[in-house]
């Protein structure tokens, strides 16, 4: 069973993959006791790939601002067996459940539940699972005071508890350190030959197309230039870095990382309220290393 994703999350890189290794470093399969760096998480397509892919990389340290995410890697890391098993059983529970009403109040009392925010571990990443599968969409969002808002999804029987990937991934994720909080901190695990692959909340095509509500903080136009910054501290550290976002026809990104190497990638966008403006859109990839191409 491979590792992969134990989570839904929007923007994930599962349809990029190929793109994305192909514009690694040239050298990248020369490089020895390679550092893997993502500050920016989410649901890891990428991260399981490469640790998969590439046996150079022995040290991999993650990062996100969400706590619960980053618990629930933490979970899935250390405590397979004792989270399948509370999987197994939230499952059933919902399972039994007769009607789509019965299986609506159900979710929102696990819904109400979750946002207590007083929980242990192994409970809070049930939670973030049951909640990642039965809501609408797989969405994750938050409202401004933190809390997960997104309504009921009306699916009968969800994989709520997929053991094989859960135990696939906990198997791959030994190799990983998980840190929660601001990206900068992931400056100080980089060491020898290291490689950051950045995937940010992405810039907003236009002002009804944002989705970033990934944490009740937002990642606005002085946090995208920030970030850029901080890729200028990774690049005066020697160290190399690849970084995704949207391609905003503006030229924000093409002005910000005028020194950089910026290529266009076509890409599939699956969340927008409108069916119309959801398919294929170019997102940007930024290097500072190879040619321009």
């Amino acid at each position: 069973m491979k590792a992969k994703p134990f989570i839904k999350w929007v923007g994930g890189k599962g349809q990029l993959i190929e793109q994305l290794e192909a514009l690694l470093p040239a050298d990248f399969e020369k490089w020895e006791n390679v550092t893997y760096i993502e500050p920016f998480v989410g649901g890891g397509a990428m991260l399981f790939y490469m640790l998969q892919t590439h046996p150079n990389i022995t040290h991999a340290v993650i990062n996100d601002i969400n706590s619960d995410l980053t618990t629930c890697y933490r979970v899935v890391r250390d405590h397979p067996k004792e989270l399948v098993e509370s999987l197994a059983a939230k499952q059933a529970e919902y399972y039994s459940l007769p009607t789509e009403m019965a299986r609506r109040a159900f979710y929102l009392g696990e819904r109400q539940e979750f946002n207590t925010k007083n929980l242990d571990p192994i409970e809070n990443t049930t939670l973030f699972f049951f909640l990642n599968r039965t809501c609408f969409n797989g969405l994750y969002r938050v409202n401004k005071s933190g809390l997960f808002n997104v309504p009921f999804g009306k699916y009968e029987t969800p994989t709520i508890c997929d053991a094989n990937t859960i135990f696939a991934d906990s198997e791959i994720l030994q190799k990983v350190e998980i840190m929660t909080g601001d990206y900068q901190q992931t400056l100080e695990k980089a060491k020898g030959n290291t490689l950051f692959y950045f995937d940010p909340p992405y810039r907003p095509l236009n002002a009804t197309s944002s989705f970033n509500d990934y944490t009740k903080e937002a990642f606005n136009d002085l946090a995208q230039k920030r970030l850029k910054e901080f890729c200028d501290q990774v690049e005066a550290a020697g160290h190399k870095f690849m970084l995704s976002n949207s391609d905003c026809k503006d030229g924000f990104f093409d002005d910000l990382y005028l020194q950089y190497q910026i290529k266009r990638v076509w890409a599939s966008r699956s969340v927008n309220a409108n069916p119309e403006k959801r398919g294929k859109l170019t997102e940007l990839l930024i290097r500072n290393y190879g040619k321009a191409i």
